[in-house]
């Protein structure tokens, strides 16, 4: 099968150095970036939370199938819901289910069972990953490199929100069936990350061990 093309669109040639100064200042913003616990109950719109939504919708995925799906959550009950059924499952994590190795390894960010945030931030967004869908809503086709693809959707979702001047949490209770149970999607679907958005509280702090970032030449291999 022939597969249909058309002339890129959008693309803007730049100068190097104009190049260079963008993605300088994408690199500052994102070192600006922190994860936060303590968000302010100011209310946020929801056009700002569909824009940056849409925004993670262009991230690339395997044969354009996009397999996420994104529940925004401002409503007060369904929060409250989400917070009793996350700290049900983060007691048992914290209360034995993990093992000391990993709870040493958070120990640094001094988090604990108790998730009030995910009742006072103005909105929480869990993030679903489908096993099966297509490119088109309706369709049933196998997705492909679904982890992959909902994982460059989640930065991307991060990215803009941030970039919007929202502050953001991504939990990840364990297990996280309850997530699909609540927000009534389908069995089939997988629940990936609860991002919890809001604007930072006034007292907010962050833990000092997670403002060291490993160095490029950690991270990266050069081969020029």
């Amino acid at each position: 099968m022939n597969a249909e093309y058309v002339p890129l669109e959008g693309y803007e040639a730049l100068s190097e150095a104009e190049m260079q100064a963008r993605a300088d200042m994408v690199l500052e913003t994102l070192r600006k970036r922190r994860t936060i616990r303590e968000f302010s109950d100011k209310p946020v719109s929801r056009e700002l939370i569909e824009t940056c939504i849409q925004a993670a919708g262009t991230a690339p995925s395997g044969a354009n199938h996009q397999p996420w799906h994104f529940v925004a959550i401002s409503d007060s009950e369904t929060k409250r819901r989400i917070r009793v059924a996350a700290e049900a499952e983060e007691a048992e994590f914290y209360g034995g289910k993990a093992p000391d190795e990993w709870l040493d390894a958070l120990a640094p960010l001094g988090t604990d069972a108790s998730k009030p945030f995910l009742e006072t931030a103005p909105w929480l967004i869990a993030v679903f990953a489908q096993r099966r869908g297509g490119e088109k809503l309706g369709q049933d086709k196998k997705n492909y490199y679904v982890t992959e693809s909902v994982g460059l959707a989640t930065g991307m979702l991060i990215t803009a929100l941030h970039s919007a001047g929202l502050g953001t949490l991504t939990h990840t209770p364990a297990p996280m069936g309850f997530l699909r149970d609540i927000c009534e999607r389908p069995k089939d679907e997988k629940p990936f990350v609860l991002m919890v958005v809001g604007y930072p509280a006034k007292h907010a702090k962050v833990p000092k061990h997670a403002l060291v970032k490993k160095d490029i030449s950690e991270i990266s291999t050069i081969l020029d």
